[in-house]
């Protein structure tokens, strides 16, 4: 994941300040300089991260701060102000037309993720209640229309395209099928290059002309650190961007490319790619990414995720189980499959606060999901309804029927035994696991004791 590094040095800085107590200006100077190297490190631009520092350091040395009772706390607090405002104080959205169809200028290098990331783009305006279109504007790509027929298709969003033609053709004949056929935004997937052309910018220009697009997004790959920030200066300069869609930001990236790209171009990231699925896409947002740089976890983010796949019906379910005591293997089955639905477990797990920085320290496998759900699948109903009737002669046929060990079985039961506990407490709050606003506080070493094969199910100690 983007950041790792820098979430590290950083945790490592305020755990300093935190331990001396009370702070002097030299402390906070020391604290600056090691910040200075973590965000150089990180890849963010020399003058950004000088500005940064100067900005940080100014309030930092305040008689407020110094003189205060937890003068760490109040440089963390400024440091995570600083950091939102670098990446844009506010949330940028898409520009919407006043008439539609609201049109959608995707541009950027090739192998930037233009093509999937515009299908993305569609499926998360479509789940808003928009109706998108999607146009194939690069015709030099092998294979680039057939590429946004099948993501398109996976994404169940129309797609327009006019084979090997002109492209600025396509695209004004694709912004007339939309106006024709009640799409409400076009989304326009231009041909990249291998670098920066004249004749790249100006059939890009063309495009912009006869289109007037509402929104030109630059797509940007993450993994090109400093570069990503060139690349928008040139396309800015060229064509007036409106905003960075930035991919790859899963990656094992340094990520100073998030950092930088406001400061130096004046545009804001609006979205950002989290992942390959269609659904690893989402709207960025400056303060859930500081609280994640900062090891503070994100954990709207993961609520707004989990209300994404898990139904009121189900919460209100389950939270009726746990009030009654209920819970049984059943239940743990269901919860497993809708953590599932939320994707990769490591990029769940660092949403949660304190836990992002001890990643490394975590042995995460997902295919742990795989044996749990074949063990509670190959006991019989009375068995998952009351697990304490699984004798050795249960746990042979159990472990045989599931491909497992014998001590897998038993590390699951130990373990639902501690699980079941912890629902029993959070089930007083009066909601399921992901049916509720208000997120219990989440301790690393909790995690490690739940539920699974030798932790909650994915963890390995």
């Amino acid at each position: 994941m983007a950041f790792e590094g820098l979430q590290d040095k950083l945790g490592q800085v305020f755990r300093k300040l935190r331990a001396r107590g009370k702070l002097t200006e030299a402390d906070v100077k020391e604290a600056m300089r090691e910040v200075r190297l973590a965000l150089l490190e990180a890849d963010v631009s020399y003058k950004v991260v000088k500005d940064f520092v100067r900005r940080v350091s100014e309030r930092a040395v305040g008689t407020e701060v110094l003189q205060s009772l937890t003068p760490a706390q109040q440089v963390v607090k400024i440091v995570n102000e600083e950091l939102i405002a670098l990446m844009g104080d506010g949330n940028a959205r898409l520009n919407f037309a006043a008439k539609p169809p609201t049109v959608v200028m995707l541009c950027g290098l090739q192998g930037s993720g233009k093509t999937t990331h515009a299908a993305k783009l569609a499926k998360l305006l479509k789940k808003e209640g928009h109706h998108p279109l999607l146009v194939a504007c690069d015709i030099y790509r092998p294979a680039a229309i057939d590429q946004l027929i099948v993501v398109g298709g996976k994404a169940d969003v129309k797609v327009f395209e006019l084979g090997q033609t002109d492209p600025v053709e396509i695209a004004v004949k694709g912004v007339r099928y939309a106006k024709d056929n009640n799409h409400d935004v076009v989304i326009l997937d231009t041909a990249g290059r291998l670098h920066i052309d004249e004749k790249l910018m100006d059939e890009l220009k063309n495009i912009k002309a006869e289109t007037k697009p509402d929104e030109i997004m630059l797509v940007v790959d993450a993994m090109t650190g400093q570069d990503a920030v060139n690349v928008a200066q040139a396309f800015d300069e060229a064509l007036g961007i409106t905003g960075v869609l930035m991919s790859k930001l899963d990656s094992d990236t340094r990520g100073g490319a998030a950092l930088s790209v406001l400061s130096v171009t004046g545009k804001p990231i609006k979205f950002v790619g989290m992942g390959e699925k269609l659904d690893d896409f989402e709207q960025f947002h400056p303060d859930r990414m500081a609280s994640r740089i900062l090891g503070m976890g994100d954990v709207l983010s993961l609520i707004e995720k989990a209300e994404d796949v898990y139904s009121k019906q189900e919460a209100e379910r389950l939270a009726q189980r746990l009030q009654e005591s209920k819970f049984d293997m059943d239940d743990l089955l269901a919860q497993l499959r809708q953590i599932k639905k939320l994707g990769d477990l490591r990029k769940i797990v660092s949403m949660l606060p304190g836990v992002s920085g001890k990643l490394d320290q975590l042995d995460l496998d997902d295919s742990a999901f795989g044996k749990v759900e074949a063990m509670i699948t190959s006991m019989t109903k009375a068995e998952r309804a009351k697990p304490s009737i699984i004798n050795p002669s249960r746990k042979k046929r159990i472990a045989k029927g599931s491909g497992t060990e014998v001590q897998d079985v038993n590390r699951l039961l130990k373990q639902f035994d501690q699980m079941q506990q912890m629902m029993k407490k959070i089930g007083k709050g009066g909601k399921g696991l992901f049916g509720r606003r208000k997120m219990p506080k989440i301790d690393p070493a909790m995690l490690e004791g739940m539920g699974g094969m030798g932790g909650f199910p994915g963890f390995k100690k």
